[in-house]
């Protein structure tokens, strides 16, 4: 499955996956196959940067 091309819509799915499924960033994208750069700087263009303290974009 790709990725959402939407930045809010890839937000809600990246951290609902952050949330439920994967204690890190790091490996949810290995899971993925993706680049964490490629996440990361699509949702720092609406304002958003990964927190590992709660595990998600915020």
């Amino acid at each position: 499955m790709s990725l959402p091309n939407d930045p809010v819509i890839l937000l809600s799915y990246i951290n609902t996956l952050l949330r439920d499924e994967y204690p890190s960033f790091e490996e949810l994208c290995k899971s993925l196959c993706t680049s964490a750069d490629d996440i990361s700087s699509k949702l720092e263009k609406i304002g958003y940067v990964y927190d590992p303290n709660t595990n998600s974009f915020r």
